[in-house]
């Protein structure tokens, strides 16, 4: 989410007239997008913010913004702390990056701070905006802002506000827009992406139409989505357990082009504990959906997220994460230690956190478990013919080439000639890693379409 409402900040500024630079000492304007989900965050913003004061000075009309989560949610703290920022702006309020900056401009610095009342007009939505993406061949595409869930350790309702469904019609056709750009993938971006379409029905029942049904309209949107010519991947996250129904599964079967891979945030695998965090799921039920999902579509991966040291965790609590996690049998997971965020739940449970050293070492424990069969996934994939989409030279070898599968597994390869990122190529997998594949290069099947952003100089 948070690297999408970068996108459009920087496709609201490209409007704008301005560039995107290669160095920070070429730039005239700053954005810092930020995030609060973990605390480093917190640290990271406001040293990069200390670095920046220095930089501000060395020349006139330097502007830097700070927006995204943390401005939301301290917009007094960073006034505070960094005076020397030129624009503070929040989450729902991305849309007036370019004026926010020409009025600090002409009239100094500017804190603006919508809340999630005020978002009673769709063009607020990120995709609804301009964007200056990376990427050409693949793209971010909101259905949904906010959240109505309440699990104990997550600030983002608090952020984002409640959930809002965008209108499905809106989304097909800037899927179809971006298609006719060059992109061959989307990934339908939502915080709990299917409840999709629960506040647009229920709505529609208060609004006296006895013909709505009140269920989830996520599986008909991924079918819509799916359904779009000239797409050939498409992707979602993240997807809440106590939302996960068959419809979607049988969606997911049912449209080729919808990826075999399934993002399915876990948390933990305690009952006692996944009941504080007030997750609405327990591990066998997490297990069953998950299983009915492997039944229904063919070759699935799964990856998930786990909190490690959530307050009060036991050694109990997480031995029943580390069955649950090794049941699951997962592609690969996010970890995290445990971080208090002020406003939420669990911060308040400060009599209950567990000791640092017993974090560390349980996270450890997870990591072996979690790479264990993630190494075993991979290694089952030797000898296989995988279809990848090209990303670009590897960051640690520009002669090799990685990619990525329908179930979003990183491979590593050696083509026969330079290869465009964008293109899709077919690699046989020769060997395993717990976090990537190996493979030799087999077939060029299609270029891309994208058009290359190409630096025109004035002269």
């Amino acid at each position: 989410m948070n690297e999408h409402d970068s996108e459009r900040i920087s496709g609201l500024l490209d409007a704008d007239g301005m560039v995107a630079v290669d160095h920070q000492d070429e730039a005239d304007v700053v954005v810092l997008n930020t995030c609060c989900i973990r605390e480093n965050a917190d640290n990271k913003l406001y040293g990069n913010l200390g670095h920046l004061r220095a930089w501000k000075a060395l020349k006139e009309g330097r502007q830097i913004v700070v927006s995204g989560c943390l401005a939301q949610k301290d917009r007094d703290t960073v006034r505070q702390r960094a005076p020397w920022a030129d624009v503070v702006l929040g989450t729902h309020n991305v849309h007036r990056a370019s004026e926010l900056l020409q009025h600090a401009t002409v009239h100094g610095s500017v804190t603006e701070i919508f809340d999630a009342a005020v978002l009673d007009d769709h063009a607020q939505f990120p995709s609804a905006l301009p964007a200056r993406r990376e990427n050409s061949y693949n793209a971010w595409v909101t259905i949904q802002i906010g959240c109505d869930n309440s699990c104990a350790f997550c600030i983002v309702p608090s952020v984002r506000g409640a959930e809002i469904s965008r209108p499905f019609a809106e989304i097909v056709d800037e899927v179809q827009l971006l298609v006719s750009q060059g992109v061959s993938e989307v990934t339908l971006l939502g915080q709990n992406v299917n409840s999709y379409g629960r506040d647009i029905q229920l709505s529609a029942r208060q609004g006296g139409d006895g013909a709505v049904k009140l269920r989830p309209l996520f599986s008909e949107l991924l079918g819509q989505v799916a359904a779009v010519p000239g797409l050939r991947r498409v992707r979602f996250t993240s997807p809440h357990p106590k939302d996960m129904r068959a419809d979607t599964f049988a969606a997911m079967a049912a449209n080729a082009a919808v990826c075999e891979h399934l993002h399915y945030p876990l948390q933990s695998g305690s009952d006692r504990l996944l009941a504080v965090m007030h997750r609405g799921y327990t591990a066998e039920r997490y297990l069953d959906r998950l299983q009915q999902g492997r039944v229904a579509i063919d070759d699935l991966a799964v990856s998930t997220d786990i909190i490690v040291g959530f307050p009060g965790e036991t050694d109990d609590d997480f031995e029943r994460t580390l069955e649950v996690s090794a049941a699951a049998e997962y592609d690969y997971a996010y970890t995290f230690l445990f971080s208090p965020r002020e406003g939420t739940e669990a911060a308040t449970l400060v009599d209950h956190f567990v000791a640092p050293s017993v974090v560390a070492e349980r996270f450890e424990r997870l990591r072996v478990v979690v790479e264990r069969s993630a190494l075993a996934k991979h290694r089952d994939r030797i000898g296989r013919v995988e279809e990848v989409l090209v990303e670009g030279p590897s960051r640690k070898d520009p002669s090799v080439v990685s990619g990525r599968t329908r179930q979003n597994k990183l491979v590593h390869f050696t083509p026969l000639r330079p290869i465009r990122a964008g293109a899709y190529a077919t690699v046989e997998v020769t060997g395993a890693a717990p976090h990537h594949l190996v493979g030799e290069f087999r077939e060029l099947l299609s270029e891309p379409t994208h058009k290359r952003r190409l630096a025109v100089l004035a002269g």
